[in-house]
């Protein structure tokens, strides 16, 4: 097993912002930031006599899965078998070799989600026997994040937070503190009933939807960060998830809709991650077909001064890896909602060939749109700031 040679520099011929990818947790993340009381008992790295690496924390193992981290790897070589690091591309971990491969593909700014040891919502944390160290993780992944990952490049990643799902009250008051250091973005699980929690649809998340609305803070709702909203037999094969990401997108937001999340809480701003956008016109389509029909009338749920449709094209964001066929459509979904994503380390990954998928499928489209979807809107969504003409101008050429 080994990595591939380093790829050479692509041409930049966006400006863009990742709005998906991730980050592998390097194994002295919780060194120095979990209470001395609780240090011991902090997720720590193990290596075993047959050379294998987890995570272990209260009794059980978290292994890096292959797939999240193949960047890099030969393609005959992506498996589903735990990694070490040593098998990582060091920009996996490492943030002066992240920013260096987000350089070689022309990529300006990415959104960082976390890996298996917290989840991609921290659900991990929140999961936890001894509530207080749960607490005492997300708070250490989020000091973590803000001082090393963040805070080392700040205008190379947008900051990103997890939070401690069992008590709204304290993830309020961390979200404000969070923004008050600079967080633009909450990790948040996209079903939370799939979690044994109570669901959107319920007032129980209501201190945290308002912290994150008046901070403006984004929600992110990443495919998978609640185990998966779609059934699949026990015989179904890995494709089969991965080829209905897109479906739990749509099921997600199906649900932060008629929970009437839009209307109670008008300017909070949804991002979906990792779910594509070829679904986004079929739902907006079915909504009104809805509302014209079994929706009609005083009698039903909605009640407000949009159309439900209307509400997902106001408070909903969504972003595309490859999506070609829906780009013809983009208008329905409205070009100023949609972002794009690279999903650097895992399969999914246009990473080193972002820029050159991006010109084939923006081809003939207009200049402005382009630009919006490159960047412009995740810069405006999440408050980042643009690069210096002399990086934009920087047009390498392999």
């Amino acid at each position: 097993m080994g990595l591939l040679p380093d790829p050479a520099p692509r041409r930049r011929d966006f400006t863009i912002i990742s709005v998906d990818d991730h980050l592998i947790e390097p194994a002295d993340l919780f060194d120095g930031r979990v209470p001395a009381g609780l240090a011991d008992r902090a997720p720590k790295l193990v290596e075993f006599a047959d050379g294998r690496q987890a995570w272990s924390y209260e009794d059980n193992l978290y292994p890096n899965i292959g797939l999240n981290a193949v960047s890099g790897r030969p393609m005959s070589e992506w498996t589903m078998e735990p990694a070490r690091f040593d098998e990582m591309r060091k920009g996996c971990f490492d943030i002066h070799a992240r920013v260096a491969d987000m350089d070689t593909a022309g990529i300006w700014a990415s959104l960082c989600f976390p890996s298996l040891i917290a989840g991609f919502a921290g659900t991990v944390f929140s999961r936890s026997k001894d509530p207080a160290l749960g607490l005492a993780c997300v708070r250490a992944w989020n000091d973590w994040h803000h001082v090393v990952w963040a805070g080392t490049y700040p205008e190379r990643i947008i900051p990103l937070q997890i939070t401690w799902l069992l008590d709204p009250g304290v993830a309020a008051e961390e979200v404000r503190r969070n923004a008050e250091r600079g967080f633009r973005a909450l990790s948040f699980p996209e079903n939370p009933a799939n979690l044994g929690l109570p669901s959107v649809h319920t007032d129980y998340w209501d201190p945290l939807l308002s912290a994150c609305e008046s901070t403006g803070t984004v929600v992110c709702l990443h495919t998978g960060s609640s185990g998966g909203t779609v059934y699949l037999p026990p015989e179904a094969p890995l494709e089969q998830g991965t080829t209905l990401f897109p479906v739990c997108a749509v099921t997600s937001t199906a649900d932060w809709l008629w929970a009437r999340i839009p209307l109670r809480f008008p300017n909070l701003n949804i991002a979906l991650s990792e779910g594509g956008i070829g679904w986004v016109p079929m739902l907006l389509d079915r909504l009104d077909y809805v509302m014209a029909h079994s929706g009609r009338g005083g009698a039903g749920v909605w009640q407000g001064d949009l159309s439900p449709s209307e509400a997902v094209q106001r408070n909903f964001w969504f972003c595309t890896i490859d999506d070609p066929s829906t780009l013809r459509v983009m208008d329905r979904i409205g070009v100023d909602h949609i972002m794009v994503e690279s999903d650097y380390p895992h399969a999914d990954s246009s990473w080193p060939d972002t820029q050159e998928l991006l010109a084939r499928r923006f081809d003939g489209l207009p200049a402005a749109d382009v630009a919006k979807m490159t960047h412009l809107n995740a810069a405006g969504l999440f408050a980042h700031p643009l690069p210096p003409p002399t990086w934009t101008e920087a047009a390498i050429h392999a």
